[in-house]
């Protein structure tokens, strides 16, 4: 009773690798959920990646952005979009602007557009002291260059990381380390998509940035269970991985909930692309900690079933 006892505690406190077919279902699911999303609602671009003009624009005075909207009517502006930043007296505007016939009549066009909305928004909005802060412009092919490039990083980290888990461990760990980061991926992406938000360069380095981190903690999981199976050789692979789970767990609570905590007063206190790349690091990193815990890990579980061979000898 008491060697039985012994050895329940060895192996944790929590049962992790018994409810590998629950959260792997919710995993999948979830999974499955956010690619139909993504490819029914579709990715909100900005101006980064799909071009066109970005202006940013202070009043001295509160303005209301049903006014900022409606000056803007009649303008040769193409889709436009108003957007309120910092404390309500400040608005992003965008615009796609009309095309030419050659790349000269279409900077033609742009220029004619930014001159005609500056002096609009001037002499509109001339007693609340406007402020035209800054205008960014991208062309079309720039930002489909920029876009393709930002997903090929993706992919590519993806593979790099495939890989140096291969060489570093052993090839059963690689699909679960890669399957965990692309679930975290993909989820973080779901739920920026479903908030409203815009996709641009900063959150693509800020899900680059994610997958950095959620890999970090699941190499220390796998570090741990390499060294626990090199000391528990005549147990199974079960024990060695709930074993592994649970002496990383507080190390995985308390480092993840740190820069949680850090991502949370930067997405509380700050505005703007901080703001945003602040939110997607806080939903990345919750589903970061769980993936690396109930996806990851137990993915090798699944891998060494698949790939163990046959221990009933072959008939002649």
């Amino acid at each position: 009773m008491a060697k039985n006892t012994t050895q329940q505690e060895s192996s944790g406190r929590f049962d992790f690798v018994g409810k590998i077919g629950l959260f792997g279902g919710i995993s999948l699911l979830l999974t499955i959920a956010s690619l139909v999303y993504i490819a029914v609602r579709g990715i909100n671009y900005g101006i980064d990646f799909k071009g066109g003009t970005e202006i940013q624009v202070k009043f001295a005075q509160t303005v209301n952005i049903d006014q900022v909207r409606s000056s803007l009517d009649g303008l040769a502006l193409g889709e436009v979009g108003v957007q309120a930043f910092g404390e309500g007296n400040e608005f992003i505007i965008r615009f796609q602007g009309e095309k030419g016939a050659t790349d000269k009549e279409t900077n033609e066009k742009l220029n004619a557009s930014i001159a005609s909305l500056r002096e609009k928004i001037t002499t509109t909005f001339a007693s609340q002291g406007p402020d035209i802060r800054r205008v960014d412009t991208v062309g079309p092919q720039v930002g489909a260059e920029l876009k393709r490039n930002g997903f090929l990083a993706v992919f590519y980290c993806l593979l790099v990381i495939f890989i140096y888990v291969a060489l570093r461990f052993d090839y059963k760990f690689s699909p679960g380390a890669v399957v965990c980061l692309f679930h975290d991926a993909v989820i973080t992406l779901a739920v920026f998509i479903a908030v409203g938000k815009e996709v641009n360069i900063p959150i693509m380095a800020a899900i680059l940035t994610l997958i950095g981190f959620s890999l970090n903690d699941t190499i220390v999981v796998f570090d741990r269970i390499r060294e626990t199976e090199s000391h528990y050789r005549d147990r199974g692979f079960k024990f060695v991985i709930n074993k592994s789970i649970n002496d990383m767990l507080g190390r995985t609570l308390i480092t993840s909930g740190t820069v949680f905590v850090s991502a949370l007063c930067l997405l509380i206190f700050a505005d703007g692309v901080v703001a945003d790349i602040a939110f997607a690091l806080s939903v990345g990193i919750v589903f970061g900690s769980y993936s690396s815990i109930y996806v990851a890990a137990p993915f090798i579980l699944i891998m060494e079933n698949v790939l163990k061979p046959s221990s009933t000898p072959a008939k002649a």
